[in-house]
C-alpha cells in the first residue's frame, strides 16, 4: 500500500481567528505556481496558509503546518481532470450525437469544437463551485501540528 507523508511548511502565526491560524511561509518557486489546493495567497516573496490551530499557537509563534497530500491530489485531479473530461466528452457528443441530431448539415468537426469548448468552459463553473463549498470543509485544510520556538 503506498503511503504518503503530509507536506510540511514552516511559517510564522501572523493572525488568529478562533480555531483558525493565518501564518506566512516562504513561498517556493515552482510549487506555489503550480498548486491547486487554494488554501494560500501568494503574495511576491511568500504566501499566507490559513491552518487549524490545534495546538494554541499564538501570533508570532513559528510553526509547523502540514497540508494533507490526499487533498492536493484530489484538487489537482479536479482543477485538472475534470476540465480536460469534460472537453473529450464534449468533443465526441457533439461529433457522435450533436451533429447527427440537431445540428444536420454542419460540419461535424466544427459541431465537435463548439460542444467541447462549451462543456470545457461549464466545467470550470461546476469547479468554482466546488471550490468554494471545499474552503469551507475543515479535512481539507492544512495543521498546525507544532510549535518550534
Amino acid at each position: 500500500m503506498l503511503k504518503f507523508n503530509n507536506m510540511d511548511e514552516i511559517g510564522v502565526v501572523t493572525k488568529i481567528e478562533g480555531r483558525l491560524a493565518t501564518v506566512t511561509v516562504s513561498k517556493k518557486p515552482g510549487i506555489c505556481e503550480q498548486c491547486s489546493m487554494g488554501t494560500c495567497h501568494v503574495s511576491e516573496a511568500s504566501a499566507e496558509v490559513e491552518a487549524l490551530n490545534m495546538v494554541d499557537a499564538e501570533v508570532g509563534q513559528t510553526v509547523r503546518v502540514a497540508m494533507k497530500p490526499f487533498s492536493y491530489l484530489k484538487g489537482s485531479l479536479i482543477v485538472y481532470g475534470i476540465p480536460v473530461l469534460c472537453l473529450i466528452l464534449g468533443a465526441i457528443l457533439g461529433k457522435q450525437f450533436f451533429s447527427r441530431t440537431l445540428m444536420k448539415g454542419t460540419d461535424p468537426d466544427i459541431v465537435s469544437a463548439i460542444f467541447g469548448f462549451a462543456l470545457f468552459a461549464v466545467s470550470f463553473i461546476i469547479i468554482k463551485i466546488w471550490s468554494k463549498r471545499a474552503e469551507k470543509k475543515i479535512e481539507y485544510k492544512p495543521v498546525i501540528e507544532e510549535i518550534l520556538d
